[in-house]
């Protein structure tokens, strides 16, 4: 049984934000939140950090949160594990939240454990599904080497703290007529205090939309069959205005960075059209595209599971149809 279960209650979620634009992965988890706090007859809180970010509060509160309460103060201006970390703990400590999330982000991956070791609980990391059975959170996630589901609980210590990758949970649209309350957390950390100092922040340049975020994936599996192969699914990507992606092996290879990797282990992405080339249809990539609208799926073998999976199959080897689409594709635009 639970340690104290009397002591704790609510639901937290810990916001990511960026230069005051709300992570999305944080507004999944507040309509995700929303829906576990009302099965448990719970109340949802935003934990908001940050340097002049209390205008985000609204949204949150649109979003699902009951309350948000608003750590803001020049040492919050960029991330450091050590400041987070002794905020939300101290606050923690008082409120005794029953359930803690964090997005499976760089950040949430560093923090949630050190969180979780100062408040000597558990965390259950990378999560793909969450449900509340008989108090407990249930926690679902990839094990064994990517082929098996497995749930996880923590039965006995309180708060229970979990990590929940991007794009798995859908994104709810917010409810503008919701109320809640902002609270202020009064910061009284020196920047002498903190061990890490921040020199500067150096911002990476790319022309590519995050996977997560585009309408259109054409992505690449082992039937491609090199990397000169994901060259030419660049150049269909690049005529359908879509993004790039790859599944587990071609990024082992080393045919296309981390950055394509979809599934499992990689990006969950929820595309308008998805068209799967050389994808055979594996769980380990599959669970990080089943939320396509339309898939559209090109392989040669008759059994892919891929075609399980396609609104639209194209029974035949990507070597030779991908660049009969281009071709038509580029007589079209007036490329040709």
């Amino acid at each position: 049984m639970p340690e104290n279960t009397e002591k704790f209650g609510g639901l937290w979620v810990i916001i990511e934000q960026r230069h005051g634009k709300v992570v999305k992965v944080s507004l999944e988890l507040l309509g995700e939140a929303r829906a576990l706090a009302d099965t448990a007859r719970s109340n949802v809180t935003a934990f908001l950090i940050g340097e002049d970010v209390a205008a985000i509060a609204e949204e949150l509160i649109w979003q699902g949160a009951d309350r948000v309460i608003i750590a803001e103060h020049t040492i919050c201006r960029y991330y450091r594990t050590e400041v987070y970390t002794d905020i939300i703990c101290a606050q923690a400590k008082k409120d005794k939240p029953e359930i803690i999330l964090f997005g499976a982000t760089c950040m949430g991956r560093d923090l949630a454990p050190r969180v979780s070791a100062r408040l000597k609980t558990g965390c259950m990391s990378d999560c793909t599904k969450l449900a509340i059975d008989s108090g407990h959170l249930v926690a679902t996630k990839p094990f064994f080497g990517r082929d098996l589901m497995t749930d996880i609980v923590c039965p006995v210590k309180r708060p229970q703290i979990a990590t929940i990758r991007p794009g798995v949970i859908e994104l709810t649209d917010p409810n503008r007529s919701r109320k809640g309350e902002t609270l202020s957390y009064d910061i009284r950390l020196r920047e002498d205090d903190i061990k890490v100092k921040v020199a500067g922040i150096l911002n990476e340049r790319s022309n590519n939309l995050p996977l997560e975020q585009a309408e259109k994936v054409v992505a690449g599996g082992m039937g491609v069959g090199s990397k000169e192969g994901f060259e030419m699914l660049k150049e269909l990507a690049g005529l359908l205005g879509a993004e790039l992606g790859a599944t587990n092996l071609p990024v082992d290879e080393g045919w296309v960075s981390e950055e394509f990797k979809i599934g499992q282990t990689g990006k969950t992405i929820r595309p308008k059209l998805y068209i799967g080339c050389g994808v055979s249809g594996a769980i380990q990539h599959s669970a990080g595209m089943i939320g396509s609208e339309f898939i559209v799926a090109i392989n040669k073998d008759p059994n892919a599971d891929i075609f399980k999976l396609a609104d639209y199959g194209i029974l035949g080897d990507v070597n030779e149809v991908i660049p009969a689409i281009i071709k038509e594709l580029r007589r079209q635009k007036g490329l040709a």
